[in-house]
């Protein structure tokens, strides 16, 4: 099959010097303005996260957590840093049926504030990598936070939903608001406490966010909210560097980071989509699209149940990451897949037996390269701001189970199943300084793992960075019903195709419009044999890719 037929909306960026992608174009210029005046991409991602806070606050900042895949430029090493938070030490779930709520916590309550681990991983990635001073980091932030900026607009579209939604109706919510709106597109938004915020962390470094000022008024609008988060959940916070988990597939080497986050959720289903042709396979014909959604099925049928905070045991005591990567446990998941219709039986296998986020991606002169994701889950995450610091809280506790027997059950100290994923491919034939890779990743809650299965198999397939992006996308309805779940199918894949996939049993609703967001939004570096950095960027974003001189 030729891809070369598909008609990609917009060109990708090439460069050599370097470049950045990100959801927005301001956040994209403070990276190339950190990588201009000699940072790494270290450097540059975590300015880039930072006005990412100050521009996109509807999906990311200080107030949530953060995951980054590092590769070294001179040795092609990569490395994973974990920056995300614990749930807090006095809240169990005997607390929660004490009080009633052992039934399930709603979305915005306090108890689903985990502490925020973005700062400490912006911080420890600078730590292992960075170059550059922190103060020259953040101005760019400070700068955009103080003088204002220009909204964008999908970002205007998701800023007034929140300020309906959870900033109207949570502790100082409406300091991220215009007297109680979200601002239009185009309309200068500042936020002076989130300078002042930046500028503490700027001088103090960690212990200006965990220990000091920060985290005192994080601990008393929590406290006036209801919620348990103390002063020492927050200064006993630490991120974790971990290696990362990677499978091979057609001749790539896909790496995501270890649970507690979800990219063995796309690794699963990589390797059970490793034993089918799919390049004969038109991208968005029904009988591919069916193998990629099977598979999808059963990768998270096994994410959800195996996906927890190693640091607690995992399922049985255990958490099987090699059986579970294994090719003898895939080719026993891809057993049960049948090529001519949809399967009802969606359980998690057990292979003891037989054995609302932004992501974006850098990449400096000297082959260093970043994949980085920072969010605070739905939006605004609970709408909480610490009062005149400029950030929302996150409710990323809300992904706990409240099943005493499931391994991700709510327990003091842990951290909850995870969604936020970057991920990054290797070309498994060439020597480590001279490999050819990709840095992506596409947001979106549960998405993610499905966005990385369908963008990063295009890419595999020889798509340039850009068309893998535009490429229509599905969306098994995982937060809605689990792995039996509705899929949403993005309108561009044909109502043929729709019609197809519901006469082969699957339940199948398409999307338009604002909708268009279940589809997440992606970015990409790739860079080829050549040297050559091939860039793209969502067109379900406000961002774009650009690159230096």
């Amino acid at each position: 099959m030729n891809l070369d037929t598909f008609a990609s909306r917009r060109s990708p960026v090439l460069g050599k010097a370097g470049m950045v992608a990100s959801s927005q174009p301001l956040a994209t210029a403070a990276g190339l303005e950190i990588l201009r005046a000699g940072g790494t991409a270290a450097d540059a991602a975590v300015a880039v996260a930072a006005a990412l806070n100050v521009t996109e606050p509807t999906s990311t900042g200080l107030g949530g957590d953060m995951f980054a895949l590092y590769r070294e430029g001179a040795t092609g090493k990569i490395d994973a840093l974990n920056g995300s938070g614990r749930c807090p030490a006095s809240l169990d779930l005997a607390r929660l049926d004490r009080e009633g709520l052992g039934g399930g916590l709603p979305p915005f309550h306090p108890y689903t504030v985990t502490v925020p681990g973005a700062c400490a991983g912006w911080l420890d990635l600078l730590e292992d990598h960075g170059r550059l001073p922190l103060a020259t980091l953040l101005a760019p932030a400070i700068g955009l936070a103080e003088k204002g900026f220009p909204v964008a607009p999908t970002t205007s579209h998701f800023w007034k939903r929140g300020a309906a939604r959870q900033l109207a109706s949570a502790a100082n919510g409406h300091e991220l608001t215009i007297e109680g709106r979200g601002p239009e597109a185009g309309e200068i938004f500042r936020n002076p406490g989130l300078a002042r915020t930046l500028m503490l962390i700027a001088e103090g470094g960690k212990k200006a966010f965990y220990e000091g000022e920060i985290a005192q008024s994080i601990v008393a609008v929590i406290a006036a909210s209801g919620g348990c988060l103390s002063l020492e959940d927050l200064a006993s916070h630490r991120s974790t560097r971990e290696a990362p988990i990677s499978i091979e597939y057609q001749g790539w080497r896909f790496h995501e980071c270890p649970p507690n986050g979800q990219g063995l959720a796309a690794l699963l289903a990589l390797g059970i989509l490793s034993g089918f042709d799919l390049a004969r396979l038109d991208p968005r014909s029904p009988e591919r699209l069916h193998l990629e959604i099977e598979a999808l099925r059963l990768a998270f049928a096994d994410a959800r149940w195996w996906a927890t905070d190693p640091a607690f045991g995992g399922a049985n005591g255990r958490l099987p990451l090699a059986e579970l990567l294994s090719e003898g446990y895939a080719k026993e998941r891809r057993a049960l897949i049948d090529p001519r219709k949809a399967s009802v039986d969606r359980i998690h296998g057990s292979p003891l037996a037989s054995s609302d986020t932004v992501y974006f991606c850098v990449v400096d002169a000297e082959g260093n390269a970043c994949s980085f994701i920072n969010s605070n889950y739905m939006g605004f995450g609970t709408g909480i701001v610490p009062a005149g610091r400029g950030f929302s809280l996150q409710n990323r506790g809300h992904n706990f189970s409240l099943d005493p027997s499931h391994p991700n059950r709510l327990e003091p100290g842990k951290r909850p199943y995870h969604t936020i994923i970057p991920a990054m491919m290797t070309r498994e034939s060439q020597a480590p300084a001279g490999l050819e890779f990709a840095a992506f990743g596409v947001m979106g809650g549960f998405m993610q793992p499905q966005g990385h299965v369908q963008v990063g198999i295009a890419l595999a397939e020889g798509m340039d960075p850009q068309s893998a992006l535009d490429l229509p996308r599905f969306c098994i309805d995982i937060a809605g019903a689990g792995a039996a779940g509705p899929v949403l199918i993005e309108e561009g894949m044909g109502w043929r195709t729709a019609a197809r996939l519901a006469e082969m049993g699957h339940e199948v609703k398409p999307v338009t419009g604002w909708e268009r967001a279940a589809f997440g939004r992606g970015q990409v570096i790739a860079r080829d044999s050549n040297g050559t950095l091939w860039g793209g960027s969502d067109p379900r974003a406000d961002g774009l890719a650009m690159t230096l001189l």
